[in-house]
């Protein structure tokens, strides 16, 4: 596809001779044609694959529920998120699977890197709670680690040192995942049963959108992602992928084989690895375990982020992490399928400065041809004129054909759907489902730029030396105030319109062909808000518009997790100090788990000695709050002599 997609631009651009600009343009084509046509060819294998009944759960001679033997560690790694959420999510699983008498099997770990001491104060608070809800003490437990050191990765490498070889397998989740009692048990027979796999990967259903942009990107994955994810899990075979959650893993060969290396150099580039999940996914197949995707497996959950900025916030984060491959490609061993995947990871972010300067380029080979004059006849001797031009009508069909080419997997996904009945239904039937497609496209291919855009910044910041950070993801719908827009996207902004006016100096009819880039930078404030606002989404909802099975008829673990998460929301405290000294009980249990106290030859904190030292000088724990930072809080709160501390002054002074 890619060779032909070149002949046609080449013979399009190539009428008398291939100029600097058009030699660019060629070059930038083809890279960009070939990545699209790998997604094409992969879509189109996972189309005829669901089509054929191939990977159908009601194909799988596995189904039914196993006997269990071993115990499995259900982990969550939070970073300040909401304990209510977190919280409800578990005790929703933990029910689940509960109701199917196999709770003894499961073990539950909630793994906290919060830095926030309001929110971690109020996680153990949730995490006591939830243990009295459950009635379970010996299978649900809390740790927070002081230190964040290698982020998420490094937290699941913490609890694999210290308590992984209790566990033959572990299962991975996030704050917002969600799996049934009956895929949870599913993935554990099959560990147990298959001693040659070392990860199983599902593709979790997103669920509970409600602003217009999560419900676009809810439709889309449910429409167009199971055959999209058929159709890597068709070609990957038993070099699957890793996503960092939703996925069971054997506890004892990802601890043999699946340990991060420290990148050399400096941030961004250098250091510890912030994808890991690829990696990891890489290193196992490397040491011989198998890796499999299974798509068709039901019963995975998770939610999507609500608005195109908190869409940019994570996209900056990953975009660092999978440019830090380019470091991991040449180590020894890899599978190449394995190197496919790091690949991939890695084009889904540069992939989008190269649209960037494709177009750019476009634009200037056609001021070019406007303003410049073109030399007929050059210095040496010709007998006829060179008439620089480009073969429109050859062009034109490269356009089409390109165009096809991106959009078919929508059209394949409404056909997909078409032949599925409940899932028809569930999608509000044909015309509805029809309409849902053509709004999505809309709002997709409006926002394609601006995401193009913020991803050609994000690259060149980090080519610069910029670290992304790590930020919370904030998973709550809403509406985003004015000036987080303006900042986000003025940008953004500016260049449409002066893309727009480039392209009208050349031609109105050029303008009318960049339309949809123009149209959707130059509003990119305004589209922002209003996908971001959940009375459209809801608008489109009581429509039957944007509808997916799930959200016509949610599944009981998400209905019980939603109750669960809005009864807990009732649970409020102004701050850290005024919950830990205003429950005796907590008090007692944060005591219990914190750490060790310091040796005399620990290295110093810091954040810490200068938190000891206000706390020195303050009269009154009101006071000791006011003047710690949140950093400092944090530090003293770790440390039972400073909480000795702290709890004086609560009992000499006013209360916070």
């Amino acid at each position: 596809m890619t060779m032909e997609a070149a002949h046609e631009m080449y013979a399009a651009l190539d009428v008398t001779g291939l100029s600097a600009l058009e030699v660019a343009v060629l070059a930038l084509f083809v890279a960009l044609f070939g990545w699209i046509a790998f997604s094409f060819t992969s879509v189109v294998g996972g189309c005829l694959s669901l089509l054929s009944g191939v990977g159908r759960l009601d194909n799988d001679p596995e189904q039914g529920r196993p006997r269990l033997s071993g115990r499995t560690a259900l982990l969550l790694p939070t970073h300040n998120e909401s304990p209510a959420r977190v919280m409800a999510a578990l005790q929703a699983i933990y029910e689940s699977l509960q109701s199917l008498d196999v709770g003894d099997h499961f073990h539950f770990f909630i793994l906290s890197d919060t830095t926030d001491p309001d929110i971690w104060l109020a996680e153990e608070a949730a995490f006591l709670a939830l243990r009295d809800r459950t009635g379970t003490h010996e299978r649900i437990f809390y740790r927070h680690r002081a230190k964040n050191s290698e982020r998420k990765a490094g937290n699941i490498a913490e609890w694999v040192r210290r308590f992984g070889g209790a566990y033959p397998q572990m299962m991975v989740l996030d704050a917002d995942s969600l799996m049934t009692g009956e895929l949870i048990c599913r993935l554990s027979g099959a560990m147990e049963r298959h001693d040659d796999i070392g990860l199983i990967q599902t593709l979790p259903t997103i669920v509970n959108g409600s602003t217009l942009f999560a419900r676009a990107q809810q439709f889309a994955g449910r429409v167009y992602g199971p055959f999209i994810a058929q159709g890597i899990a068709w070609w990957c075979g038993a070099e699957g992928n890793y996503w960092g959650h939703n996925a069971i893993i054997r506890t004892q060969a990802f601890a043999d084989a699946a340990g991060l290396p420290v990148l050399r150099g400096r941030k961004p580039f250098g250091g510890h690895i912030m994808s890991h999940d690829f990696v990891e996914a890489a290193l196992l197949r490397s040491a011989g375990w198998a890796v499999h995707f299974l798509p068709y497996l039901e019963g995975s959950y998770e939610e999507g982020p609500p608005s195109p900025i908190d869409v940019a916030i994570r996209d900056r984060r990953w975009c660092q992490g999978n440019l830090q491959h380019v470091a991991v490609l040449p180590r020894r061993g890899l599978h190449w399928v394995s190197r496919l995947h790091l690949l991939m990871g890695i084009g889904s972010y540069i992939t989008s400065p190269l649209w960037l300067l494709f177009l750019v380029c476009g634009i200037l080979l056609s001021l070019q041809a406007r303003f410049i004059r073109p030399e007929y006849f050059s210095s040496g001797r010709s007998l006829f004129p060179d008439w620089p031009q480009v073969d429109p009508v050859r062009a034109q069909w490269v356009f089409i054909g390109t165009m096809g080419v991106l959009l078919a997997p929508k059209v394949l996904g409404y056909f997909v759907v078409l032949t599925n009945g409940p899932m028809r239904r569930g999608c509000g039937g044909a015309l509805r489902t029809l309409a849902s497609v053509v709004i999505e496209t809309l709002i997709t291919g409006l926002l394609a730029p601006v995401a193009m855009l913020s991803q050609s910044i994000d690259v060149v910041a980090i080519l610069l030396g910029r670290d992304s950070g790590w930020v919370a993801q904030r998973r709550n719908g809403g509406g985003i105030g004015l000036r987080e827009m303006l900042r986000s996207y003025a940008r953004h902004t500016v260049f449409g319109l002066v893309f727009a006016a480039a392209a009208y100096v050349v031609s109105p009819s050029l303008l009318l062909w960049m339309l949809p880039v123009v149209l959707g930078l130059s509003l990119a404030i305004p589209l922002a808000a209003l996908t971001a606002h959940r009375g459209p989404g809801l608008v489109l909802r009581n429509l039957g518009l944007l509808r997916t099975p799930e959200e016509h008829h949610p599944p009981a673990i998400v209905l019980r997790t939603n109750e669960l998460h809005q009864t807990l929301l009732e649970d409020h405290a102004p701050t850290a100090l005024a919950r830990l000294f205003g429950d005796p009980r907590l008090l007692l249990a944060h005591r219990a788990m914190l750490p060790p106290a310091r040796g005399r030859l620990d290295p110093i904190d810091p954040t810490f000695v200068v938190g000891l030292a206000r706390l020195d000088q303050a009269q009154n724990v009101s006071e000791a709050q006011a003047s710690l930072s949140v950093r400092e809080l944090a530090a003293v709160l770790n440390d039972s002599a400073a909480l000795d501390r702290l709890r004086l002054l609560a009992s000499d002074g006013p209360s916070v």
